[in-house]
């Protein structure tokens, strides 16, 4: 009787002191001054993309909060990273906060463009309690974080921004195709090539088997390519930074690669970049698409396309040994060095990637892939991405594998267009191994000049 007594005594202090800490926690948030920064304007530089749109959708509602002006601009992919560059490097401070890919960290943080954030997450008087940092996936989180040591990985050092929205890399497909033809999901990226070949001009249709990107530039490399490169245990630099492009793994891969989209994927393949690719699989050329997932749901949105609601999502192939790691593109927001208005300028990052505004992009707007964890457990989200067929089961699969792949270094961009560059010429005859020891030489010297590798 008196051990039952202790451990009901037991059970009501917790009980107890989990109460107070809810009332605590409440308590604190409501304290939270939104309104601190009040009368202050602050400037976003922008890119043009649906999550833009859904923030853009609910702006009002973090100005009524705060009492903060926000004024932006909003320019096309294709001219917004030479924006932001020329904005940072002239040290201006025109704009407060900016997207950003993880990729152009390591571009924009060694010449102290970007302001480390971590020291805004972890003061209580500005964050607000209830913003929950350990709530966005920790992958996620990493891949903003770096210590500006080239080759070093993610994960040490600065907060240089903060996940916003991503896209994970996954296999879609025509639904409707897969199942007149009896056709299996390849697991495998040979499985890939004769699934391709199988589905290319099939009938007369005059589609595609395939379509990936192909433009002689860096984003050619990073999603469906990195994705299976990787999977294949291949990689781009080795521990001292020497390029290894060339690695048996590394020729085996890239020369099935560009053998599949040769005989099986658009004749124009080497113009090819996200738009190509997306639009021709909507437009219903092509029975495969392997590129961030959200292509395939803008063209699977109700009469978005021509085979909307006929698209299916998988992970991407396994390489040889059965592993599957998933590149991922991440846009984060950032904070100029050179603001003139941080305290403000870090109210809107952490309403604009908090849980309220990120469920709201998410279920009401086109937030496919949101970077909290909570969100993707929101039952109203859940239903909504289960009307896309795989496309929840598919995240979930390769979430935990979903990571950047690449080797952190500051000539990223340079090095990995001359790799697009080299699929070029592999695709229009020259020996992959040939081809791979060039491109191995190049970016080593390029390396070597940049002070960034030893000789």
């Amino acid at each position: 009787m008196r051990k039952r007594r202790v451990v009901s005594w037991i059970v009501l202090a917790l009980a107890l002191m989990l109460v107070l800490a809810c009332l605590t926690t409440a308590s604190a948030a409501e304290k939270f001054n939104w309104k601190k920064y009040s009368g202050t304007k602050i400037r976003l530089l922008l890119n043009k993309h649906p999550y833009t749109e859904a923030l853009l959708g609910n702006l009002k509602t973090f100005e009524n909060l705060t009492g903060i002006k926000v004024e932006y601009d909003i320019f096309p992919e294709q001219n917004y990273f030479d924006k932001v560059t020329i904005d940072l490097s002239s040290g201006s401070g025109s704009y407060d906060v900016f997207m950003t890919g993880a990729y152009q960290v390591w571009q924009y943080a060694p010449p102290g463009w970007m302001e480390p954030l971590e020291p805004y997450i972890n003061d209580p008087s500005m964050t607000n309690p209830d913003y929950d940092w350990e709530d966005i996936y920790p992958n996620l989180r990493k891949s903003d974080q770096w210590n500006l040591k080239p080759g070093n990985p993610l994960g040490s050092g600065h907060q240089w921004a903060i996940p916003w929205g991503f896209e994970a890399n996954a296999l879609m497909y025509r639904v409707d195709m897969f199942k007149k033809y009896g056709i299996a999901v390849p697991e495998s990226l040979p499985a890939l090539y004769a699934t391709a070949k199988k589905l290319n001009n099939i009938d007369g249709s005059g589609i595609a088997g395939i379509v990936v990107r192909g433009s002689k530039n860096w984003a050619t490399i990073h999603p469906g390519f990195m994705t299976q490169y990787a999977s294949y245990g291949a990689r781009d630099f080795d521990d001292k930074l020497n390029a290894v492009m060339n690695s048996p793994k590394a020729v085996e891969m890239t020369d099935l690669w560009v053998k599949m989209v040769r005989e099986a994927g658009p004749k124009a393949w080497t113009t090819y970049t996200w738009y190509q690719a997306g639009s021709d699989f909507g437009a219903g050329k092509a029975a495969m698409l392997f590129d961030a997932d959200i292509l395939g749901y803008f063209q699977n949105v109700p009469g978005a396309s021509a085979c909307s609601g006929k698209i299916g999502w998988a992970p991407g192939p396994k390489g040889p040994e059965g592993k599957l790691v998933t590149n991922m593109w991440i846009w984060s927001l950032a904070m100029s060095a050179k603001s003139k208005n941080k305290g403000a300028a870090w109210y809107f990052m952490q309403w604009a990637t908090g849980k309220e505004h990120l469920t709201k992009a998410a279920v009401d707007f086109a937030m496919v892939d949101p970077v909290r964890k909570s969100i993707w457990e929101n039952p109203k989200f859940i239903a909504k991405m289960k009307e896309n067929y795989h496309f929840y089961e598919t995240f979930q699969a390769i979430i935990d594998n979903c990571s950047i792949l690449f080797t952190p270094q500051p000539k990223f961009f340079e090095t990995t267009t001359e790799w697009a560059a080299t699929l070029h010429d592999i695709y229009y005859g020259e020996d992959a191994k040939k081809a791979l020891d060039k491109l191995v030489a190049k970016i080593n010297r390029m390396m070597t000049q940049a002070g960034i590798r030893k000789p």
